[in-house]
């Protein structure tokens, strides 16, 4: 049995101590895996780390295109699809029952549970690439967070007139170097102390970006702004405004998707209260906290900047003073997504890792850990597979961040390719399979109508997200920072 664990098991560590000391069935779960001692409090953490990341400093430009009536009304509308979707998803993680079901450890493994077939394939394609995607996208954004610390300091020493560019490249470098050692951790259970980081940070930054955005309202100092937005033949044109619009709903739309880790996340819960009663708790703590901040940061950085409002007032520089502020909450922003880019890695790692495992379950070069004893860390069991492939993987990301630095905008793309399918449809599919909902009822009525109504916003983000890149592409120019 012992072997039989280590060949299935190969991301969790384990001492074979364990085995021989004759209380190994009191700490595997009923799944035959060690025990999970996840609580609601460590995967509201994920949750939050997942969820608000540096965009919730952009979210007053995106107000800026909607305006005063549109703009909250959007947010609190996605908060509610968001949260709603995330609690059927959670029931979905046993099957065929929510409490006393088989577990499923993926979001493709929970598909498969309950649709199977070609959609099984389609999920992992939506998941994987948007994960991809967004690691990509970690690197960049949290390079552009410590080049502004660097140029904040320039700003300040010569003057706001002065441009101070930097090249992003050296801190995407030591960015990768960081993930490089945290990528080592085993799986996603031993995250938890990371994302309660990256959470505290997360509160910080965007306090900070409200605290300014208060005091200059308070200031007096003013700005335009209107009901519907930015003005037309004053702002933008007729046609800027409609893609402006566009960007804005998917933005707001894909600040709220995590349902890509929702299920790896309920995965490291314990079993006791259930998994799902646990889990709808935190996504109502993470969705409700992040809709707190969302709007207070994106509403009074509106009313602080008006029509004007830059696409980050922290590394786009809305703030000049005081300089050691606008660093600290810079720094805030790095060391967040440091943890986020952990949250959304780890599922992809686990993926790759289990199916190598599967395919070649005899490769010691797969399947052996190797005890290794760390100063001030205490056994770590280390495997050469998992240290080739995620070095790999940190390194691929990292050069593919260098070669295209305005990946950003591919992000929306990739976000409106996996926000439809992935938050509303399967959740939704999958729920009315579940509980056997008969066809052209009322509750079957009103959830094909969400699912449709969400996959036109999906088609309106991708079309103002490619307008997006193609605006990149013309005024790309390499080696300059990009903000």
């Amino acid at each position: 049995m012992a072997k039989q664990m280590q060949k299935t098991s190969m991301f969790i560590e384990q001492s074979p101590g364990d085995y021989e000391n004759g209380d190994i069935q009191k700490k595997l779960d009923d799944d035959g895996r060690p025990k999970r001692t996840g609580t609601w409090v460590t995967a509201s953490a994920h949750i939050i780390t997942a969820v608000i990341g540096s965009g919730v400093l952009s979210l007053a430009w995106a107000i800026a295109q909607l305006g005063w009536v549109a703009g909250p009304a959007v947010l609190m509308a996605f908060s509610f699809i968001t949260y709603f979707t995330s609690t059927l998803l959670a029931d979905c993680y046993r099957a065929p029952d929510p409490v006393h079901g088989k577990r499923n450890y993926t979001y493709m493994d929970v598909v498969r549970a309950y649709l199977g077939g070609r959609k099984v394939q389609l999920c992992g394609l939506a998941q994987y690439a948007n994960l991809v995607g967004i690691t990509i996208g970690y690197t960049i954004t949290a390079s552009i967070s410590m080049v502004a610390v660097k140029r904040s300091n320039c700003f300040h020493k010569h003057g706001h007139h002065v441009k101070c560019q930097t090249s992003n490249y050296p801190f995407m470098v030591i960015f990768a170097c960081i993930q490089l050692v945290l990528s080592q951790i085993p799986n996603f259970d031993k995250l938890s102390w990371l994302s309660i980081v990256a959470a505290i940070m997360s509160f910080a930054y965007s306090s900070i970006g409200l605290g300014l955005s208060i005091a200059k309202v308070a200031g007096g100092e003013h700005v335009r702004t209107s009901l519907t937005g930015v003005t037309v033949g004053v702002d933008v044109s007729g046609s800027e405004k409609v893609w402006r619009t566009f960007q804005a709903i998917g933005d707001i739309a894909f600040a709220y998707a995590y349902s890509t880790v929702l299920i790896e996340i309920q995965d490291t819960i314990k079993s006791s209260p259930p998994e799902n009663k646990s889990m709808k708790r935190a996504s109502s703590i993470g969705v409700s906290t992040t809709t707190l901040f969302y709007v207070l940061c994106g509403l009074i950085g509106y009313a602080a900047f008006g029509n004007d409002a830059p696409g980050n007032f922290l590394t786009g520089f809305g703030f000049y003073e005081p300089f050691w502020l606008i660093d600290f909450a810079n720094i805030c922003i790095a060391i967040h997504l440091i943890g986020a880019y952990q949250v959304f890695a780890q599922p992809l790692f686990g993926f790759v890792e289990g199916w190598c495992s599967r395919n070649w379950p005899n490769s010691k070069f797969i399947t052996s850990e190797h005890a290794v004893d760390v100063p001030f860390y205490g056994i770590y069991y280390l495997n050469f597979f998992r240290l080739v492939w995620r070095t790999a993987y940190v390194i691929i990301t990292a050069v593919v961040a260098m070669i295209f630095p305005f990946f950003n905008d591919f992000l929306g793309l990739i976000g409106a390719g996996s926000f439809w399918p992935l938050t509303v449809y399967f959740p939704i599919e999958m729920h009315i399979a579940q509980s056997k909902t008969p066809k052209y009822s009322f509750r079957w009525i009103w959830l094909k109508i969400l699912s449709w109504v969400c996959l036109v916003v999906s088609l309106i983000a991708a079309a103002g997200s490619v307008q997006g890149l193609i605006q990149s592409l013309k005024t790309y120019k390499p080696f300059q920072t990009q903000e």
